[in-house]
């Protein structure tokens, strides 16, 4: 019985530490190149037609599945990939709750300044990556994917590289948490799916109003809110032409809540049992499946795809992440006094800031947002952030060679989504 247990923990630890994202990308990756238009037969399959009885249904043509509209990758990218963000937003908001890691303005303001450091730089590479290679035109719009750092991933290299109680951790998640509001923010404002059209979010303002009246009905449960508001809130956003996949975001902060945080991994968050924890508590397995969907039907790049949205996303995160980040962490200990985390000094700083160079998952899925339409430039973009793994080795000889040794590790959990922005 103790066999089997142990190896459920382990399954349990597999998922939980994004197993099944890199499993669906690796599997896409093979297939696109193995078989490529039966993998774009798979992902622009028309789900509807499961529905249909009519013999030709089995049998249609990319072309035409897509043309109904709901297809595998619509069903992944923009209504699986809501949940993903609405507990991220989640995060994002109990951060900022008494005991939060962005509670505090003097706690984190260093962390956030570096923030701003690990967006701004991965953009300037990028642009100056396009104008260099005359490219501008075709790949500017792909600005911001360098600018994500996926936290799961950074996460776990960073406890290998630090230990689980070193100061850095800490630094490297509240970065990773401004991260994720920065990214909410950029794939609505700066990523319409077409033409905004403002009237609709009027049923956004509803959503939101009707959230409200149900947290002062005392309504607990979290399908009462997903159901009702989040239905709608998530249509107003596909009507008015912003990303569906952000949805659910602003119902988050609305539904009833704990009053204070207790840490971005903390164990015992495990047993509040409030409707935004409950909601949390429900879908954080299935939407580690729906990120291995997500993997499977984003990740499929053939390898020729390799280009120059490929090597300019890669100078983004591994050349500007770091130096943004160590920039902007300098000048807010030297221009404006404030402190890094007692215990960190730039060793850590410049190791830190080459870890969160780790793109993938967002990184991923703003690739498709910038570049809606399949094609050369999509591929290329979408190969420097599966490429972006590459910061992992390089931060641990980044560290090896400053001297950096891990601290004795502790009993911490394990992520609780493998999110990032």
């Amino acid at each position: 019985m103790s066999g089997q247990q142990e190896k459920r923990g382990l399954v349990r630890k597999l998922i939980d530490n994004s197993f099944l994202l890199i499993a669906g990308a690796v599997s896409a990756l093979i297939w696109a190149n193995v078989h490529t238009s039966s993998y774009q037969a798979f992902i622009n399959f028309d789900l509807l037609s499961l529905f249909h009885h009519a013999p030709s249904a089995g049998h249609e043509t990319a072309a035409e599945a897509h043309s109904h509209g709901f297809t595998l990758h619509f069903f992944v990218n923009d209504i699986v990939m809501a949940l993903f963000f609405a507990i991220a937003a989640k995060e994002v908001w109990e951060s900022l709750l008494p005991g939060g890691s962005l509670a505090n303005p003097k706690k984190a303001a260093t962390p956030l300044l570096a923030t701003v450091g690990g967006i701004l730089g991965p953009a300037i590479v990028y642009i100056a990556g396009t104008y260099f290679t005359g490219t501008h035109d075709s790949l500017g719009r792909g600005w911001a994917i360098p600018c994500a750092t996926d936290i799961a991933f950074s996460y776990l290299i960073a406890r290998f590289i630090f230990g689980a109680s070193h100061p850095a951790i800490a630094f490297l998640l509240l970065l990773a948490i401004a991260d994720d509001a920065a990214g909410l923010i950029i794939l609505a404002v700066f990523y319409p799916q077409a033409e905004i059209r403002p009237e609709w979010l009027l049923l956004t303002v509803g959503a939101v109003l009707l959230t409200m009246q149900l947290r002062r009905s005392k309504v607990h449960s979290h399908w009462a809110y997903l159901i009702g508001p989040g239905i709608i809130s998530w249509f107003s956003f596909y009507q008015a032409n912003i990303h569906p996949a952000l949805g659910l975001v602003p119902i988050i902060p609305f539904m009833p809540h704990a009053h204070t945080d207790l840490g971005f991994y903390a164990r015992a968050e495990r047993g509040r049992h409030d409707t935004l924890n409950e909601f949390e508590h429900f879908w954080k397995l299935p939407v580690e499946f729906g990120l291995g969907l997500f993997g499977l039907a984003n990740a499929g790049v053939v390898m020729s795809s390799l280009g120059t949205g490929t090597w300019v996303v890669l100078a983004g995160l591994l050349i500007g992440k770091p130096v943004g980040i160590t920039l902007l962490t300098l000048f807010a200990e030297k221009a404006l006094k404030l402190e890094k985390p007692a215990g960190m000094d730039y060793r850590h700083v410049v190791t830190l800031g080459m870890i969160a160079g780790i793109g993938f998952t967002v990184a991923l899925f703003v690739s498709v947002a910038a570049f809606t339409t399949a094609g050369m430039e999509q591929d290329s973009v979408k190969m420097g952030a599966l490429l972006s793994f590459a910061a992992a080795p390089i931060a641990v000889i980044v560290a090896k060679l400053l001297g950096i040794r891990p601290l004795p590790l502790v009993n911490v959990d394990t992520p609780k989504i493998a999110k990032a922005a």
